[in-house]
């Protein structure tokens, strides 16, 4: 057996069609919606994904703003700009990339950002909503992952989700959307992570695995039940003589030997990536319509 690739361009391209006539029916109103991010310093991976959204936003005539700041930046200009932004009428949604420097305090920065515009979902109010199964916004990578499963034909309706990683990013969020009593959801959900003992085995139990650890080709062949659809979520950089920057990126799956065994599996890069930037377009344009009080 070797897996079908659940492409993420061909998914993202599906929601974008959608989001064009929302935006077209918004710009009929005299409304463009805007989306900011902050960036705090100069993580490759953050930088990626910040030239990625940008691009993003402009194909579907998104209003863009990227603010990149020096990892020096104080606790209180950054929460200066959050005011700010907040404050913007131009601005509809808006994200702080994470992590941030260590003297910044992630949580105070989180807490201060208005739920209305929080469009990475990540403000507790938000984080609760999503808990308990009324979302007003939520997290971009999580529902972008629910969506690959669903459009991809993989809908996760009773089966088992093995989820290795428990970050407040990836982990956690995903766990408390697939378990959730609605379409596309009602999947029975295992969270795993570096304290779990017998790992391996709980992940071969799986008959969806989402990988979100942050360590490249964590998951290996072995691990993966024949037949599983595995969701890859990781980006890691590593070094590549042969290739032309001098590395390339890899996923948290080995991918090349788990693809003869899973009957799906997401491609690093290619997968994820564009769905956590087209659900950032999405949450920006259902922020939009509520300010314009338009159903979203």
């Amino acid at each position: 057996m070797v897996a079908t690739i659940i492409h993420g361009p061909e998914v993202a391209e599906q929601i974008k069609k959608e989001l064009r006539e929302k935006i077209a029916e918004l710009k009929g109103r005299g409304v463009t919606p805007g989306l900011a991010v902050v960036l705090v310093g100069e993580d490759p991976a953050s930088q990626q994904y910040v030239r990625n959204k940008a691009k993003g936003c402009e194909e579907l005539g998104i209003y863009s703003r990227s603010i990149i700041l020096p990892v020096s930046t104080s606790e209180d200009e950054l929460l200066r700009i959050v005011d700010e932004l907040n404050a913007d009428p131009a601005i509809h949604g808006f994200l702080v990339q994470l992590p941030l420097p260590k003297h910044i305090d992630e949580n105070k920065v989180l807490m201060r950002i208005d739920p209305e515009k929080d469009a990475d979902g990540f403000h507790p109010v938000n984080v609760g909503r999503m808990l308990i199964g009324n979302p007003q916004f939520l997290p971009a990578t999580p529902h972008g992952i629910q969506e690959m499963l669903v459009r991809s034909g993989n809908d996760p309706e009773g089966k088992h989700v093995v989820v290795v990683g428990r970050s407040n990013i990836v982990g956690k969020p995903v766990a408390a959307i697939l378990m959730q009593k609605r379409k596309g959801a009602n999947a029975t959900v295992t969270v795993c992570h570096s304290r779990t003992r017998d790992l391996a085995s709980l992940v071969r139990m799986g008959d969806v695995v989402v990988a979100a650890i942050g360590s490249p080709r964590f998951i290996t062949a072995d691990m993966i039940k024949p037949g599983a659809v595995v969701i890859d979520v990781g980006t890691n950089r590593v070094d590549d003589p042969a290739a032309k920057r001098g590395y390339r990126w890899v996923g948290d799956v080995d991918f090349e030997n788990v693809k003869e065994v899973a009957s799906a599996i997401t491609p690093v890069p290619g997968g994820v990536g564009p769905m956590t930037i087209v659900m950032l377009m999405k949450n920006t344009v259902i922020a939009a319509c509520r300010a314009a009080g338009m159903h979203s």
